[in-house]
């Protein structure tokens, strides 16, 4: 398997081998890229910061070539998201990768680095604290063992504050000081909250550590990152007078630039959250996303997890919504081939939108799908990327009346044909589940082409069912007005 980081600093690539369920780290590949350098003040990616990324994806798309797509897993973080034009640069990369590329919000970012962090650590029930200062985001996770706590992401990191705060190289204690300022502004909104929490030990991951704790042991601080060891190493740094100028064994050049935005972003944090020591790990992101894909191997997908979370607190009515995935799924194992939806992506979003459908009940029940959807697209839900979190909220925004045109265009390109017709079949189980019965339903045949859908119903059942038979001929209006036909016998 691989997992690709396409970082705000940083994209990186992990290819390991799944032995006896195992991780074995069989290649690394690591490129300053500096995507987040590339942003302008409208937030968009210049043309050169996007060339560095696509160079360095087709390197890295060589090393993968022989891969099976569903083996690799490639995931963008906060430059992309923050990105106005990222569609632009996601769809190059995809050509050059020839794999989907996928942007996640900064919560699922802080869930895989936990992931990766807490496969490299001891198996123990202390509770830690890892923090990952990133390129323009800075994860903090609280967690015990495989299971996290607490997420944020703030927007703060090494490259972005560079860019505010050190733009010229210059390095002074003024600058050091509006940077830890900042920092410490953005940590006011979760201080709080971790302290009141509370964990044993702190770690840090990614390369912004990594290179702190080379600088610390350079300048005979110890092989923990301290405070003393940061005030010492921020000193240092101000002694060079420019990044140019930043010689530290140990620590690459490329990281040097960025190195004073770390410290100062650090510092804050030490500061506010009374952190006294931090150890290292080497677990990070692209690790995470490997154990991430290895669990959906073995099924322990926490998606899965998320949808049941979701159910209970917006107090889903659960028979129902298992009877209608079951005829959805039904519907489904009928036409997947001729529909071409027999990948298991298509099931799954499925039978997680006829989970989901009815969350919106719980904010008001005129026009619920609408409310669902917003739910599904803009909560936090771990292990769900952007775009699944787009994808699972216009299946439950279509799943009655009108067809919704706006967000069908939304879709990128390649997934609007499948999840059209994966909209269809959700909206066919839903009007044969109206009535709420718990009683089963007939054998029911769906023959379908590309355009037309044969709906087969036993003799005389239609006849005692007038509602459904009603909700049928509307429906059938419906998707007339998208170019489909409905045919029901």
């Amino acid at each position: 398997m691989a997992a690709i980081d396409l970082g705000s600093n940083s994209f990186h690539i992990v290819v390991a081998r799944l032995v006896d369920g195992e991780l074995k780290p069989i290649d690394v590949l690591s490129e300053k890229v500096q995507l987040g350098a590339g942003l302008d003040a409208n937030s968009h990616l210049s043309e050169e910061a996007q060339q560095r990324g696509l160079e360095c994806l087709r390197r890295f798309a060589q090393r993968v070539s022989e891969l099976p797509r569903s083996a690799i897993r490639a995931v963008a973080t906060n430059a992309l998201r923050e990105a106005k034009n990222r569609h632009e640069f996601i769809s190059r990369a995809q050509q050059v990768m020839g794999t989907p590329i996928e942007v996640i919000a900064g919560r699922e970012e802080a869930r895989l680095v936990y992931l990766g962090v807490a496969h490299t650590l001891a198996d123990d029930n202390d509770r830690r604290l890892v923090i990952d200062i990133g390129g323009g985001s800075t994860e903090f996770i609280i967690g015990s063992r495989f299971e996290p706590l607490k997420l944020e992401s703030l927007h703060m990191g090494c490259v972005s504050y560079t860019q505010r705060f050190f733009p010229n190289g210059s390095i002074n204690q003024k600058a050091f000081d509006s940077a830890r300022t900042a920092a410490a502004r953005e940590l006011l909104a979760i201080r709080r909250d971790y302290r009141r929490l509370s964990w044993d030990n702190t770690i840090g991951s990614s390369g912004t550590a990594k290179a702190i704790r080379q600088a610390c042991i350079t300048l005979n601080q110890g092989d923990q990152i301290t405070y003393r060891g940061l005030v010492a190493l921020k000193e240092h740094l101000i002694g060079f007078g420019h990044t140019d100028k930043i010689a530290i064994e140990g620590v690459k050049p490329t990281r040097s630039a960025v190195l004073p935005a770390g410290v100062a972003i650090l510092l804050a944090i030490f500061e506010l959250l009374g952190i006294e020591a931090m150890d290292y790990s080497d677990g990070a992101l692209r690790e995470g996303l490997l154990y991430d894909m290895a669990g959906r191997l073995r099924h322990e997908d926490v998606r899965e997890r998320t949808i049941k979370a979701l159910k209970k607190r917006y107090h889903v009515d659960a028979g129902h919504s298992q009877r209608i995935e079951a005829t959805a799924l039904y519907l489904l194992a009928q036409v997947r081939q001729v529909w071409e939806l027999e990948e298991s992506e298509f099931h799954d979003m499925l039978s997680w939108a006829a989970r989901t459908h009815e969350i919106g009940l719980t904010i008001a029940h005129t026009q619920f799908h609408k409310h669902s959807a917003y739910l599904l697209q803009h909560s936090d839900l771990p292990g769900f990327t952007n775009t699944e979190q787009q994808l699972l909220a216009f299946l439950v925004r279509g799943h009655r009346r009108k067809f919704p045109k706006e967000e069908y265009r939304l879709l990128p390109e390649q997934r609007q044909s499948g999840y059209r017709k994966l909209c269809l079949l959700l909206r066919l189980a839903v009007i044969l589940h109206r009535s709420r019965s718990s009683a089963r339903l007939p054998a029911i045949e769906l023959k379908v082409d590309e355009k037309t859908l044969n709906l087969r119903f036993p003799a005389d059942w239609l006849e005692h069912h007038p509602l459904t038979r009603a909700d049928l001929d509307n429906e059938a209006d419906y998707l007339h007005a998208i170019g489909f036909e409905l045919n029901i016998q």
